[in-house]
């Protein structure tokens, strides 16, 4: 089977690429080659830069898989370091294999006491993902042992390294910004429980996690491990094909991470919620708001790119969201307003209409807050959740045949060929700007003699 194409007078057979599951690829491998043409697809929307096993998304029907296994079943029965196995390897883990995999990261937690320093060394105030970027990239310095892509054993070390070393950066990040000491790992404990203690224990006590707390945030960091070629994944793909280690291939995806529209929403969804409470707006009027466009009321949390129906995992955060604030107690207001806000909008045909239903980034924020990890850290959380899908995704680019270094083309718009000018012969605008300034202040020296 092909798709026929035509364009300049040529003819062109498209050979198709049949998927296992979703849509059928076109194949333009030869469009420029026969026909000098390119195809223009801003936010390559409709541009399948690769093939992947890893991850299937259906956005109409709402469906998440990982290599198969429905989202739900995972973040119901598996561990996260359980999935980590299954997006990197490609098949769940005996019993055997996960136990060594586990044994392998979890004593592998501690950093070296000079990477220590460049946390300490860097501001107060930075941003926390900036800091972990800059941590993720120092790697490459610390562990030059392991930096060849075409060496499976260094790529093996590498990962492990990864999955063990950014949960301490992490909290590292935030330890920094608050002025607190920098906890060493306790290699007895399980990844999540060692975060935790990183993140919130004292040299002066003891701290144990509650148990509720470790599994709920094990699951949202299952529900954020891999979500197909999105922007961070697509960052680490492309530093990864031109030959880059994989330290510095995370580190441009945390970087495309930290950006606001994509690893942001759930932090504006707790703007939106917080600002909704101190207003004391009803939900109802707020949603009237939204409907009508006013420019002051922005509905954050609704909606997602890719899925056109409820978000599979929306549904399961909410779940973990109750258990989480019953467990510890708390009565967040936040939660209760978020309710409603979904309530009106799953009843309201306006919403329905426009697929405006609740993603994963809708609840996590009041789980996170439970929790007691601060606002600017949820991004962070992101990352170590997406840490897995990372290495899956260059660790499928690199050992895919068809890599080619991503080089995409452009359609030039700017001026055509012109002569050039030289220096003395030159007048733009800031040129007689300064020279009316000049001839200003020559009039009034002058008048005021």
């Amino acid at each position: 089977m092909t798709a026929h194409f035509s364009v300049n007078d040529r003819n062109l057979d498209l050979p198709l690429v049949e998927p296992t599951e979703g849509n059928l690829g076109v194949s333009i491998a030869g469009l420029r080659k026969e026909t000098g043409a390119v195809t223009f697809d801003p936010g390559l929307m409709n541009t399948a830069p690769t093939t992947s096993a890893i991850t299937f998304i259906d956005g109409e029907a709402g469906v998440l898989r990982h290599r198969g296994y429905p989202i739900e079943q995972l973040a119901e029965h598996s561990s996260y370091l359980e999935v980590a196995f299954l997006l990197i390897f490609g098949e769940l883990p005996t019993k055997g294999q996960l136990d060594q995999f586990v044994h392998s990261i979890e004593q592998r937690t501690l950093l070296d006491e000079n990477l220590k320093r460049v946390f300490i060394a860097l501001p107060r105030d930075a941003a926390p993902m900036a800091v972990l970027q800059a941590g993720v990239s120092a790697l490459s310095t610390f562990y030059q042992d392991s930096l060849d892509p075409s060496d499976p054993e260094q790529v093996r070390i590498s990962t492990l390294r990864l999955l063990a070393k950014m949960p301490t950066m992490a909290a590292y990040a935030h330890r920094v910004a608050n002025g607190q000491p920098l906890m060493y790992p306790d290699n007895s404990l399980s990844l999540v429980q060692n975060f935790l203690r990183l993140m919130f224990a004292f040299p002066v006590e003891d701290f144990v996690a509650d148990p509720v707390v470790v599994r709920a945030l094990e699951q949202l960091f299952i529900l954020h491990a891999d979500h197909e070629q999105n922007c961070s994944a697509t960052a680490v793909r492309l530093v990864g094909s031109a030959g880059a280690d994989l330290f510095s291939s995370i580190s441009a995806g945390v970087a495309a991470l930290s950006g606001p529209a994509h690893g942001g929403a759930n932090t504006r969804v707790m703007h939106m919620l917080d600002d909704l409470r101190k207003s004391g707006q009803d939900p109802r009027v707020f949603m009237e708001k939204v409907k009508s466009k006013d420019d002051s009321t922005r509905l954050m949390g609704f909606g997602h790119r890719v899925y056109k129906n409820y978000d599979p995992r929306a549904k399961f955060v909410k779940g973990i969201a109750d258990t989480v604030l019953e467990r510890l107690g708390i009565h967040d207001e936040r939660l209760e307003l978020a309710m409603k806000l979904e309530e009106i909008a799953l009843r309201d045909e306006y919403f329905i209409e426009r697929n405006l239903y609740p993603n994963i980034d809708f609840y996590t924020g009041i789980i996170y807050k439970a929790m007691g990890f601060p606002t600017h850290m949820f991004t962070v959380l992101f990352a170590i959740g997406r840490l897995p899908g990372w290495i899956a995704q260059w660790q499928e680019a690199i050992n895919d045949p068809d890599t080619k270094i991503m080089r995409p083309r452009q359609i030039y718009t700017g001026e055509a060929e012109r002569a050039y000018v030289p220096i003395e012969e030159r007048t733009g605008t800031s040129e007689l700007l300064l020279h009316d300034l000049r001839e200003e202040l020559k009039a009034r020296e002058k008048k005021a003699e």
